[in-house]
Protein backbone atom coordinates (compact mmCIF):
# COMPACT_ATOMS: atom_id res chain seq x y z
CA UNK A 1 0.00 0.00 0.00
CA UNK A 2 1.26 3.60 -0.71
CA UNK A 3 0.24 6.65 1.12
CA UNK A 4 0.11 9.60 -1.18
CA UNK A 5 -0.21 13.09 0.73
CA UNK A 6 -3.70 15.18 -1.00
CA UNK A 7 -1.58 17.82 -2.68
CA UNK A 8 0.75 15.64 -3.81
CA UNK A 9 -1.94 13.31 -5.28
CA UNK A 10 -3.43 16.30 -6.66
CA UNK A 11 -0.48 17.76 -8.32
CA UNK A 12 0.40 15.03 -9.60
CA UNK A 13 -2.53 13.88 -11.35
CA UNK A 14 -3.03 17.33 -12.64
CA UNK A 15 0.45 16.51 -14.87
CA UNK A 16 -0.61 13.16 -16.19
CA UNK A 17 -3.73 15.63 -17.68
CA UNK A 18 -1.45 18.18 -18.79
CA UNK A 19 0.48 15.77 -20.51
CA UNK A 20 -2.72 14.55 -22.28
CA UNK A 21 -3.56 17.90 -23.77
CA UNK A 22 -5.61 19.26 -20.95
CA UNK A 23 -5.00 23.02 -20.63
CA UNK A 24 -3.67 23.37 -16.85
CA UNK A 25 -7.78 24.32 -15.52
CA UNK A 26 -8.84 21.33 -17.10
CA UNK A 27 -6.16 19.05 -15.48
CA UNK A 28 -6.47 20.58 -12.13
CA UNK A 29 -10.19 20.14 -12.33
CA UNK A 30 -10.12 16.70 -13.10
CA UNK A 31 -7.12 15.73 -10.24
CA UNK A 32 -9.16 17.62 -7.76
CA UNK A 33 -11.98 15.70 -8.14
CA UNK A 34 -10.44 11.71 -8.84
CA UNK A 35 -8.94 12.88 -5.17
CA UNK A 36 -12.01 14.28 -3.83
CA UNK A 37 -13.67 10.89 -4.54
CA UNK A 38 -10.84 9.05 -2.94
CA UNK A 39 -10.92 11.61 0.12
CA UNK A 40 -14.90 10.77 0.58
CA UNK A 41 -14.17 6.87 0.72
CA UNK A 42 -14.93 5.96 -3.29
CA UNK A 43 -11.77 4.72 -4.20
CA UNK A 44 -13.68 3.24 -7.34
CA UNK A 45 -14.46 6.61 -8.96
CA UNK A 46 -11.10 8.28 -7.70
CA UNK A 47 -7.82 8.30 -9.19
CA UNK A 48 -7.70 4.53 -10.22
CA UNK A 49 -9.63 5.89 -13.34
CA UNK A 50 -6.71 7.65 -14.67
CA UNK A 51 -5.33 4.91 -16.67
CA UNK A 52 -9.04 4.61 -18.32
CA UNK A 53 -9.38 8.43 -18.70
CA UNK A 54 -6.19 8.58 -20.41
CA UNK A 55 -6.93 5.65 -22.75
CA UNK A 56 -10.41 6.88 -24.00
CA UNK A 57 -8.83 9.93 -24.47
CA UNK A 58 -6.22 8.09 -26.84
CA UNK A 59 -8.81 6.57 -28.70
CA UNK A 60 -10.88 9.62 -29.11
CA UNK A 61 -13.75 8.63 -26.92
CA UNK A 62 -13.18 11.39 -24.36
CA UNK A 63 -12.46 15.26 -26.00
CA UNK A 64 -10.26 17.65 -23.51
CA UNK A 65 -11.80 21.36 -22.85
CA UNK A 66 -15.10 21.18 -23.97
CA UNK A 67 -18.04 23.41 -23.65
CA UNK A 68 -21.07 22.50 -23.70
CA UNK A 69 -24.13 23.21 -26.40
CA UNK A 70 -27.59 23.88 -25.10
CA UNK A 71 -29.69 21.34 -27.64
CA UNK A 72 -33.32 22.43 -25.60
CA UNK A 73 -33.59 25.80 -24.00
CA UNK A 74 -36.43 26.25 -22.04
CA UNK A 75 -37.07 28.42 -18.71
CA UNK A 76 -36.77 25.16 -16.40
CA UNK A 77 -35.40 22.89 -18.76
CA UNK A 78 -32.54 22.08 -20.40
CA UNK A 79 -31.00 19.25 -22.94
CA UNK A 80 -27.24 19.77 -22.90
CA UNK A 81 -24.72 18.01 -25.49
CA UNK A 82 -21.33 17.61 -23.06
CA UNK A 83 -19.93 17.02 -26.71
CA UNK A 84 -18.02 14.42 -25.05
CA UNK A 85 -15.85 16.46 -22.70
CA UNK A 86 -14.51 14.75 -19.98
CA UNK A 87 -17.31 14.51 -17.40
CA UNK A 88 -15.57 16.74 -14.10
CA UNK A 89 -15.44 19.80 -16.98
CA UNK A 90 -18.91 18.99 -18.74
CA UNK A 91 -20.30 17.89 -15.36
CA UNK A 92 -19.83 21.09 -13.56
CA UNK A 93 -21.05 23.30 -16.40
CA UNK A 94 -24.48 21.00 -16.51
CA UNK A 95 -25.23 21.67 -13.13
CA UNK A 96 -24.10 25.92 -13.07
CA UNK A 97 -26.95 25.80 -15.75
CA UNK A 98 -29.35 23.67 -13.72
CA UNK A 99 -28.74 26.13 -10.31
CA UNK A 100 -29.11 29.12 -12.21
CA UNK A 101 -32.63 27.86 -14.12
CA UNK A 102 -33.65 26.47 -10.54
CA UNK A 103 -33.31 29.68 -8.44
CA UNK A 104 -35.11 31.77 -11.56
CA UNK A 105 -37.72 29.06 -12.07
CA UNK A 106 -38.02 27.18 -8.69
CA UNK A 107 -37.44 24.07 -10.49
CA UNK A 108 -35.44 22.97 -13.09
CA UNK A 109 -34.79 19.58 -15.52
CA UNK A 110 -31.23 19.06 -17.04
CA UNK A 111 -30.52 16.27 -19.25
CA UNK A 112 -26.88 15.87 -20.05
CA UNK A 113 -25.68 13.71 -22.92
CA UNK A 114 -22.95 13.20 -25.05
CA UNK A 115 -20.33 13.34 -21.75
CA UNK A 116 -17.26 11.37 -20.55
CA UNK A 117 -17.35 9.67 -17.43
CA UNK A 118 -18.71 12.37 -15.07
CA UNK A 119 -17.63 10.44 -11.59
CA UNK A 120 -18.90 10.78 -8.17
CA UNK A 121 -22.24 11.71 -8.56
CA UNK A 122 -22.02 13.12 -5.07
CA UNK A 123 -20.21 15.67 -6.31
CA UNK A 124 -22.71 16.98 -8.32
CA UNK A 125 -25.54 16.65 -5.22
CA UNK A 126 -22.80 18.41 -3.38
CA UNK A 127 -22.44 21.49 -5.67
CA UNK A 128 -26.55 22.08 -6.04
CA UNK A 129 -26.47 21.86 -2.30
CA UNK A 130 -24.21 24.50 -1.79
CA UNK A 131 -26.69 27.05 -3.73
CA UNK A 132 -29.51 25.63 -0.88
CA UNK A 133 -30.83 23.18 -3.42
CA UNK A 134 -31.84 20.02 -3.48
CA UNK A 135 -31.10 17.76 -6.36
CA UNK A 136 -31.64 14.56 -7.24
CA UNK A 137 -29.72 12.44 -10.16
CA UNK A 138 -30.62 9.65 -12.59
CA UNK A 139 -27.42 8.10 -14.38
CA UNK A 140 -26.60 5.44 -16.74
CA UNK A 141 -23.86 4.72 -19.47
CA UNK A 142 -24.40 4.07 -22.74
CA UNK A 143 -22.61 0.68 -24.32
CA UNK A 144 -21.34 0.22 -21.03
CA UNK A 145 -23.38 -3.35 -20.31
CA UNK A 146 -22.04 -4.57 -16.49
CA UNK A 147 -25.54 -5.73 -14.52
CA UNK A 148 -27.68 -8.90 -14.79
CA UNK A 149 -31.46 -7.70 -13.67
CA UNK A 150 -32.57 -9.93 -11.53
CA UNK A 151 -33.41 -13.25 -12.16
CA UNK A 152 -30.70 -13.31 -14.71
CA UNK A 153 -27.63 -13.88 -15.98
CA UNK A 154 -26.46 -11.73 -18.61
CA UNK A 155 -25.07 -7.92 -18.80
CA UNK A 156 -28.29 -6.03 -19.87
CA UNK A 157 -28.16 -2.64 -17.31
CA UNK A 158 -25.38 -0.11 -16.34
CA UNK A 159 -24.77 0.32 -12.82
CA UNK A 160 -27.39 3.30 -13.24
CA UNK A 161 -26.39 4.91 -10.20
CA UNK A 162 -28.15 7.16 -7.98
CA UNK A 163 -27.90 10.09 -6.21
CA UNK A 164 -29.81 12.70 -3.64
CA UNK A 165 -27.95 15.85 -2.40
CA UNK A 166 -30.38 17.62 0.63
CA UNK A 167 -28.79 21.07 1.86
CA UNK A 168 -28.97 21.34 5.73
CA UNK A 169 -28.46 25.14 7.58
CA UNK A 170 -24.76 25.44 9.15
CA UNK A 171 -24.15 21.41 8.64
CA UNK A 172 -22.88 19.33 5.38
CA UNK A 173 -25.64 18.13 3.38
CA UNK A 174 -27.05 14.72 3.27
CA UNK A 175 -26.02 12.49 0.00
CA UNK A 176 -27.48 9.55 -0.76
CA UNK A 177 -25.14 7.92 -3.78
CA UNK A 178 -25.14 4.81 -5.00
CA UNK A 179 -24.86 2.45 -8.07
CA UNK A 180 -28.44 0.44 -8.37
CA UNK A 181 -26.30 -2.71 -8.69
CA UNK A 182 -24.52 -4.48 -5.36
CA UNK A 183 -21.33 -2.53 -6.11
CA UNK A 184 -20.18 0.04 -8.62
CA UNK A 185 -18.03 -1.26 -11.60
CA UNK A 186 -15.45 0.51 -9.90
CA UNK A 187 -15.18 -1.23 -7.40
CA UNK A 188 -15.00 -4.53 -8.76
CA UNK A 189 -11.62 -2.59 -10.74
CA UNK A 190 -10.36 -1.65 -7.26
CA UNK A 191 -10.56 -5.50 -6.62
CA UNK A 192 -8.83 -6.61 -9.30
CA UNK A 193 -5.92 -3.91 -8.48
CA UNK A 194 -4.91 -5.43 -5.00
CA UNK A 195 -7.57 -3.35 -3.28
CA UNK A 196 -11.04 -4.22 -1.01
CA UNK A 197 -12.33 -7.48 -2.18
CA UNK A 198 -15.84 -7.77 -3.32
CA UNK A 199 -19.03 -8.58 -0.78
CA UNK A 200 -19.68 -12.64 -1.56
CA UNK A 201 -21.94 -13.21 -4.32
CA UNK A 202 -21.77 -9.66 -6.50
CA UNK A 203 -20.62 -11.29 -9.45
CA UNK A 204 -22.74 -13.86 -11.62
CA UNK A 205 -21.33 -16.10 -14.13
CA UNK A 206 -23.22 -17.44 -16.93
CA UNK A 207 -23.86 -20.74 -15.59
CA UNK A 208 -25.54 -18.84 -12.81
CA UNK A 209 -22.59 -19.41 -10.24
CA UNK A 210 -22.20 -16.80 -7.62
CA UNK A 211 -18.74 -15.59 -7.75
CA UNK A 212 -16.23 -12.44 -6.07
CA UNK A 213 -13.64 -13.14 -8.74
CA UNK A 214 -12.72 -9.84 -11.28
CA UNK A 215 -11.92 -12.33 -13.53
CA UNK A 216 -16.05 -12.64 -13.76
CA UNK A 217 -16.53 -9.18 -15.15
CA UNK A 218 -12.97 -8.51 -16.95
CA UNK A 219 -11.96 -12.21 -18.12
CA UNK A 220 -8.53 -13.35 -17.59
CA UNK A 221 -6.19 -10.20 -17.05
CA UNK A 222 -2.68 -8.98 -16.17
CA UNK A 223 -1.77 -7.02 -12.73
CA UNK A 224 -0.87 -3.42 -14.55
CA UNK A 225 -2.96 -4.18 -18.06
CA UNK A 226 -6.37 -2.97 -19.05
CA UNK A 227 -9.79 -3.94 -17.66
CA UNK A 228 -11.63 -4.54 -20.18
CA UNK A 229 -15.85 -5.38 -19.11
CA UNK A 230 -16.57 -7.29 -22.55
CA UNK A 231 -13.99 -9.80 -22.02
CA UNK A 232 -15.98 -11.68 -19.08
CA UNK A 233 -18.38 -13.96 -19.26
CA UNK A 234 -19.87 -12.71 -15.97
CA UNK A 235 -21.64 -9.79 -15.13
CA UNK A 236 -22.55 -7.74 -11.23
CA UNK A 237 -26.08 -8.28 -9.67
CA UNK A 238 -28.51 -5.86 -9.09
CA UNK A 239 -28.72 -5.04 -5.19
CA UNK A 240 -32.00 -5.98 -3.48
CA UNK A 241 -33.25 -8.21 -6.13
CA UNK A 242 -36.26 -6.71 -7.85
CA UNK A 243 -36.75 -3.51 -6.28
CA UNK A 244 -32.70 -2.75 -6.66
CA UNK A 245 -33.47 -4.26 -10.41
CA UNK A 246 -36.38 -2.12 -10.83
CA UNK A 247 -34.53 1.17 -9.50
CA UNK A 248 -32.52 0.47 -12.01
CA UNK A 249 -34.27 0.23 -15.01
CA UNK A 250 -35.67 3.51 -14.02
CA UNK A 251 -32.31 5.44 -13.99
CA UNK A 252 -31.83 3.82 -17.47
CA UNK A 253 -35.08 5.18 -18.53
CA UNK A 254 -34.90 8.64 -16.67
CA UNK A 255 -30.74 9.13 -17.05
CA UNK A 256 -30.66 7.50 -20.85
CA UNK A 257 -33.65 7.61 -23.19
CA UNK A 258 -35.44 10.73 -21.13
CA UNK A 259 -32.40 12.66 -23.01
CA UNK A 260 -33.05 11.24 -26.49
CA UNK A 261 -29.90 9.26 -27.01
CA UNK A 262 -31.28 5.74 -25.72
CA UNK A 263 -30.52 3.87 -22.54
CA UNK A 264 -28.08 0.99 -22.55
CA UNK A 265 -27.95 -1.41 -25.50
CA UNK A 266 -25.77 -4.08 -26.66
CA UNK A 267 -23.44 -3.01 -29.67
CA UNK A 268 -21.58 0.07 -30.13
CA UNK A 269 -22.44 3.29 -27.98
CA UNK A 270 -21.55 6.98 -29.09
CA UNK A 271 -18.65 6.66 -26.17
CA UNK A 272 -17.49 3.46 -24.51
CA UNK A 273 -19.23 5.04 -20.98
CA UNK A 274 -21.14 8.08 -22.19
CA UNK A 275 -23.22 9.00 -19.23
CA UNK A 276 -26.16 10.98 -19.19
CA UNK A 277 -27.79 12.87 -16.01
CA UNK A 278 -30.91 14.43 -15.74
CA UNK A 279 -31.09 16.06 -12.46
CA UNK A 280 -34.46 17.93 -10.85
CA UNK A 281 -33.43 20.59 -8.14
CA UNK A 282 -36.30 21.65 -6.18
CA UNK A 283 -35.47 25.51 -4.93
CA UNK A 284 -36.83 25.39 -0.96
CA UNK A 285 -38.26 29.12 -1.21
CA UNK A 286 -41.08 27.99 -3.75
CA UNK A 287 -44.14 29.02 -2.08
CA UNK A 288 -45.61 25.22 -2.91
CA UNK A 289 -42.60 23.15 -0.59
CA UNK A 290 -42.49 23.36 2.82
CA UNK A 291 -39.47 26.21 3.90
CA UNK A 292 -36.26 25.16 4.39
CA UNK A 293 -36.81 25.98 8.55
CA UNK A 294 -39.60 23.90 8.37
CA UNK A 295 -37.84 20.88 6.69
CA UNK A 296 -35.18 21.06 8.89
CA UNK A 297 -37.39 20.92 11.90
CA UNK A 298 -38.88 17.90 10.45
CA UNK A 299 -35.36 16.55 9.58
CA UNK A 300 -33.76 16.94 13.18
CA UNK A 301 -37.26 16.29 15.23
CA UNK A 302 -37.10 12.50 16.38
CA UNK A 303 -33.06 12.50 16.52
CA UNK A 304 -30.98 9.35 15.68
CA UNK A 305 -32.35 5.72 16.86
CA UNK A 306 -30.35 3.95 19.49
CA UNK A 307 -27.83 1.40 17.88
CA UNK A 308 -28.05 -2.04 17.86
CA UNK A 309 -25.51 -3.96 20.25
CA UNK A 310 -22.28 -3.72 18.26
CA UNK A 311 -22.88 -0.82 16.37
CA UNK A 312 -21.50 2.54 17.54
CA UNK A 313 -24.23 4.91 16.33
CA UNK A 314 -26.98 5.13 13.78
CA UNK A 315 -25.44 6.54 10.60
CA UNK A 316 -27.14 8.94 7.60
CA UNK A 317 -25.84 9.25 4.53
CA UNK A 318 -23.30 11.44 3.95
CA UNK A 319 -21.79 10.55 7.48
CA UNK A 320 -19.19 7.66 6.44
CA UNK A 321 -18.11 9.91 3.45
CA UNK A 322 -17.27 12.98 6.20
CA UNK A 323 -15.47 10.52 8.45
CA UNK A 324 -13.32 9.11 5.90
CA UNK A 325 -12.81 12.65 4.40
CA UNK A 326 -11.27 14.16 7.19
CA UNK A 327 -8.97 11.07 8.05
CA UNK A 328 -7.15 11.33 4.68
CA UNK A 329 -6.55 15.00 4.34
CA UNK A 330 -4.43 14.45 7.58
CA UNK A 331 -3.28 11.09 6.69
CA UNK A 332 -3.19 11.39 3.34
CA UNK A 333 -4.80 8.59 0.91
CA UNK A 334 -3.83 4.89 0.95
CA UNK A 335 -3.68 3.23 -2.49
CA UNK A 336 -2.67 -0.44 -3.32
CA UNK A 337 0.03 -1.05 -4.70
CA UNK A 338 -0.88 -2.12 -8.29
CA UNK A 339 -3.26 0.67 -8.06
CA UNK A 340 -0.19 2.90 -8.33
CA UNK A 341 1.80 1.31 -10.13
CA UNK A 342 -0.55 1.54 -13.10
CA UNK A 343 -1.29 5.17 -12.73
CA UNK A 344 2.80 5.35 -12.78
CA UNK A 345 2.75 3.71 -15.87
CA UNK A 346 0.56 6.05 -17.51
CA UNK A 347 2.00 9.17 -16.30
CA UNK A 348 5.40 7.82 -17.78
CA UNK A 349 3.38 6.89 -21.20
CA UNK A 350 2.47 10.66 -21.48
CA UNK A 351 5.84 11.76 -20.69
CA UNK A 352 5.27 12.85 -17.11
CA UNK A 353 9.17 12.96 -15.69
CA UNK A 354 10.63 10.17 -13.00
CA UNK A 355 11.28 13.42 -10.65
CA UNK A 356 7.54 14.58 -10.55
CA UNK A 357 6.71 10.54 -9.91
CA UNK A 358 9.21 10.36 -6.68
CA UNK A 359 7.92 13.64 -6.04
CA UNK A 360 4.73 12.61 -5.07
CA UNK A 361 5.73 10.26 -3.04
CA UNK A 362 8.07 12.29 -0.92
Amino acid sequence: MVTIQVPNLIDFVAQVFSHSNSSPEEARRIATYLTTANLTGHDSHGVIRVPVYVRWKKMGSVVPDQTVELVVDAPSLAVIDGKFGYGQTVGPQAVRIGIEKCKKAGLAAIALRNAGHIGRIGDWAEMAAAEGLVSIHFVNAAGSLLVAPFGGVEKRLSTAPYCVGIPRHGQDPIVLDFATSIVAEGKVLVASRGGKKLPLGALIDRDGTLSEDPAVLYGPHSAEGPRDHTQGSGAIRAFGEHKGSGLAFICELLGGALTGTGATRAGPALLPMACWRSTSTPRWSTPAISSMAKFRAMSISSGRPKPVAGVDAVLIPGDPERKTRAERTKNGVPLPDDTWAAIVNTAREVGVSEVSIQKAVS
